[in-house]
């Protein structure tokens, strides 16, 4: 038998400038990676669809405009317009609000507000820090993230990117827990 992990508020590593801080990843589960996410206003992260990652988030604190679901059409542009077969639109969620998303689902959260949203987010298999890291150099980079790097990177990690990621403002670490 192994033991278990307890981690203390504010553990963890810190992947990227721009706010995700891994809690869980493939050193620890073969099954999951569990990430602390501070997103900032007007962050963006684009509707896009993985082949075989299934994921939650859990919003703990501030708002998020939520996506999980099959478009009617997929539009380049704002997928907050988009709409589901049965009238389904994007939902606004807060804290306690989830967001599942089976493997193939188109999907994408941003924040609306003017202040940092919190989430937890789970993401299975594990392994997920990898593209994390290399989003958070490319969004950490001088200047704005050139899209088809973005692009390609998520191709390298089985995402389809359905609309372009837009980085938002800066964010500080939101406190509380």
């Amino acid at each position: 038998m192994t033991d278990g992990l307890v981690l203390p508020p504010g553990a963890g590593r810190r992947l990227q400038s721009a706010g995700m801080t891994l809690k869980i990843g493939a050193e620890v589960s073969a099954r999951w990676s569990v990430f602390e996410a501070d997103v900032p206003p007007g962050f963006d992260v684009g509707a896009h669809r993985h082949g075989v990652a299934e994921e939650i988030f859990y919003i703990l604190d501030g708002e998020l405009d939520l996506l999980a679901f099959e478009p009617l059409a997929r539009t380049a542009g704002d997928w907050r317009r988009w709409e589901g077969a049965d009238g389904q639109k994007i939902a606004r969620g807060g804290p306690g609000s989830l967001m599942h998303v089976p493997p193939g689902c188109p999907h994408a959260f941003a924040n609306p507000g003017p202040v940092p949203a919190r989430m937890l987010f789970v993401v299975a298999p594990s392994g997920h820090e990898r593209y994390m890291r290399e989003l958070g150099e490319l969004l950490t980079a001088d200047g704005p993230p050139d899209p088809a790097e973005i692009v390609a990177l998520r191709a390298r990690h089985d995402i389809e990117q359905l609309t372009p990621l837009v980085p938002g403002l800066p964010v500080q670490p939101v406190s509380g827990g």
